[in-house]
């Protein structure tokens, strides 16, 4: 089995993978309605051989060719299929872009873009796989909803919804096991967008995905009662409601495991400039080059300021 990357703190050895849970979700769907097609472009996994197996019919193999499937993923839109394209982020954002751009965006077809291994996800596979800017790139189509689970529980709900409602969307998706965030007590409101995860003071901490599970967890060992956070896994649309949510704090920190220039925290603070909020705000990210180092996610965090004590000690 293949050994798990986890974090600094306990996680469940029973925890499954989030691709697993994804590509499950959309099995068990696709099993019922012969209307959900999947396309990859040669990937490989467990989840993925049950599907190619099973329902070979509405399973389709691109090659390896992502723009390619981008374009086929588009017409069958056309004939009212809901398409899942799955692919390593690097490959289904940047090598796509021109398809994404003229066959989804500018057309407005309903494609859900499924992007693996978001920000530094790939360590040690150097800068080809690596996303630094993947949300910048992305959160620039007019009509694109971007969406970043934080637990295996948040990525179920938002599978579902998009079965319910088939649409251009983006959904990043990290590679490592995380730790549960999302149960009874804490609701997971996808049309909200985001969630209120600890009430903090006068400073509250921003984040999505594999950095917000990280900081959170971090929070609740430390007991830390003053600062904030809220998980803003939805970073395009951003909810109007989330105005009265960051309005009683004084201080905003955005971190983000992306090149801050039109990343997440341009996001937020393009938000608070729009609706003519002003705040202090301090935007976390990472150094501004193309990594080659080896070492794992969080050496390079480490190394290049993403160090969440660190972080957590200067706020």
């Amino acid at each position: 089995m293949k050994k798990r990357n986890y974090l600094d703190f306990s996680i469940s050895k029973n925890t499954p993978y989030m691709r697993d849970v994804f590509i499950d979700e959309v099995y068990f769907a696709a099993k019922k309605n012969k209307d959900i097609y999947f396309t990859t472009p040669d990937m490989g996994a467990p989840s993925l051989d049950k599907f190619r197996e099973e329902i070979p019919s509405q399973f389709i193999h691109s090659g390896i060719c992502e723009q390619h499937m981008i374009s086929m993923a588009a017409g069958l839109t056309l004939m009212n299929k809901t398409i899942f394209c799955y692919a390593m982020a690097p490959f289904i954002t940047s090598r796509c872009y021109e398809q994404i751009k003229c066959s989804v965006a500018a057309m407005d077809r309903p494609v859900c873009l499924v992007g693996i291994g978001v920000g530094l996800g790939y360590a040690d596979a150097g800068p080809t796989h690596y996303t630094t800017e993947d949300i910048a790139t992305m959160r620039v189509f007019p009509n694109i909803e971007i969406v970043t689970p934080s637990d295996v529980t948040s990525m179920k709900v938002i599978i579902k919804d998009i079965i319910k409602k088939p649409r251009f969307l983006f959904l990043r998706l990290d590679r490592d096991v995380m730790s549960d965030i999302y149960n009874k007590n804490i609701k997971f409101d996808l049309k909200k967008g985001f969630t209120n995860l600890i009430n903090g003071k006068k400073k509250c901490i921003i984040s999505c995905g594999f950095l917000l599970n990280k900081i959170y967890q971090k929070l609740k060992i430390s007991n830390k009662k003053d600062i904030g956070l809220i998980d803003l896994y939805k970073v395009k649309p951003i909810n109007k409601s989330f105005l009265k949510e960051i309005k009683k704090y004084d201080e905003i920190i955005t971190v983000e495991e992306q090149w801050t220039d039109g990343g997440f925290g341009s996001a937020v603070l393009e938000f608070l400039n729009i609706n003519q909020i002003s705040k202090k705000i301090k935007r976390y990210g990472l150094e501004k080059k193309y990594y080659f180092e080896n070492g794992g996610r969080n050496y390079l965090h480490n190394k290049f300021g993403l160090n969440i004590d660190k972080i957590i000690k200067d706020i």
